[in-house]
């Protein structure tokens, strides 16, 4: 019996300061590293309490961090001010060519 991988969960939580950054790159390569290369990586929104620039540059940052470990990150809650920002800087994830996909908060 196969089993299922469970993926990598980064929160992102209150107000993200620009030294929360690498932090947040070094947690998420720490945490998908040491599993296996299959490995999902979500980046949860939903308790992000400020929607700024400096949010949307950690989840660029994150972007690439897991891209550099092979794998794509997957935001999910985002609410519509950290989608807006995301779409205003082309990081967006409408159109599959572009970021990696996001999903609204429910």
């Amino acid at each position: 019996m196969d089993s299922i991988e469970q993926p990598v969960v980064l929160e992102l939580s209150g107000r993200i300061t620009p030294a929360d950054v690498p932090l947040l790159c070094a947690r998420l390569w720490r945490h998908t590293a040491a599993g296996g290369a299959g490995r999902e990586i979500v980046c949860d929104a939903g308790r992000l309490a400020v929607a700024d620039l400096t949010a949307v540059h950690a989840v660029a940052r994150l972007r690439l961090t897991a891209r550099r470990l092979g794998r794509e990150l997957r935001l999910v809650n985002a609410g519509p001010e950290l989608l807006a920002l995301l779409d205003l800087t082309g990081l967006g994830g409408d159109d599959p060519g572009r970021a990696a996909p996001v999903s609204p908060r429910c």
